[in-house]
């Protein structure tokens, strides 16, 4: 193993004890974070299904970046998605 390959094993490791010290402290947000993340997939799931069977074609896909928005935003991303979608059908 070269000093470069080493220098990368001991910074990784710095960064893993960073993380979990960091979530160690924040669990509360990380798991909030998750419920909404997982409650709006559900929900998009759901609303994505009742648009399709009332012929409306308004859908929001499941990517990284709306789990993120309905993760970080809740119910108000929730919204934004399906607001977005409705303008753009316009």
């Amino acid at each position: 193993m070269d000093m470069m390959q080493g220098l990368w094993w001991i910074l990784g490791a710095c960064g893993v004890v960073l993380v979990i010290v960091m979530f160690r402290k924040n669990t509360e947000i990380l798991v909030n974070f998750l419920l909404r993340m997982v409650m709006g997939v559900i929900g998009i799931y759901f609303v994505n299904q009742f648009l399709a069977a009332q012929n409306i074609a308004i859908a929001v896909g499941l990517n990284p970046a709306s789990l993120l928005t309905v993760g970080g935003l809740g119910i108000p991303g929730f919204a934004l998605l399906y607001g977005i979608m409705a303008v753009q059908t316009l």
